[in-house]
C-alpha cells in the first residue's frame, strides 16, 4: 500500500509540475505582452509596475541605470495616444527558464514604425515577490543585420 501512495505522489507531480511551468510561463508573457504595449504609449504606470525597485538595465546604447532613472525619463516624455504612438514594440523568439522565483526571459523584441522594423535582442532576469514578477536586470543588444 506505501509503495503505492509513493508512485501515485510522485506520478502526480510529474504531471503537476508541467502544469505549473506552463502556468509561471503564460504568466510571464502576459505580463511581458502588457509591458511591450505599454512602452509602446509610454505608459508610467505600467513601467513602474514592470521594473523593480533594485533594477540594473543595460540599454542598447550602452549605458546603463536604475528604475529611478528610467522612471524618470518615462514621466517626462510623458504618455502617448494609441493614434500619435510612432514606434509598437512586440516579442519573437520567446524563450523562458524558470528556477524557483527566479526566471530567465531572451526574446527579439520587434520595434515597428511605418518606415522600418528594427530588432533587439533583449534578455530579462525576473524575481517573484509576494508572488509578482517584476524585472530586476534587463539587457538589450540591437540585433546584428
Amino acid at each position: 500500500m506505501m509503495k503505492y501512495l509513493v508512485t501515485l505522489a510522485l506520478t502526480t507531480l510529474l504531471f503537476i509540475l508541467p502544469l505549473t511551468a506552463n502556468a509561471t510561463e503564460q504568466q510571464l508573457l502576459q505580463r511581458l505582452d502588457a509591458f511591450l504595449y505599454g512602452a509602446s504609449i509610454n505608459d508610467a504606470e505600467i513601467h513602474n509596475d514592470f521594473w523593480h525597485s533594485d533594477l540594473i538595465y543595460t540599454s542598447s546604447a550602452g549605458t546603463r541605470f536604475g528604475k529611478a532613472e528610467l522612471m524618470q525619463g518615462v514621466r517626462e516624455t510623458g504618455p502617448v495616444e494609441e493614434s500619435a504612438v510612432s514606434t509598437w514594440y512586440g516579442a519573437e523568439d520567446v524563450n523562458i527558464r524558470i528556477f524557483d522565483n527566479v526566471a530567465l526571459l531572451t526574446f527579439k523584441l520587434v520595434g515597428k514604425t511605418d518606415e522600418l522594423t528594427e530588432y533587439y535582442l533583449n534578455s530579462g532576469t525576473f524575481v517573484r515577490e509576494n508572488g509578482k514578477w517584476q524585472a530586476i536586470n534587463w539587457h538589450a543588444t540591437k540585433a546584428a543585420d
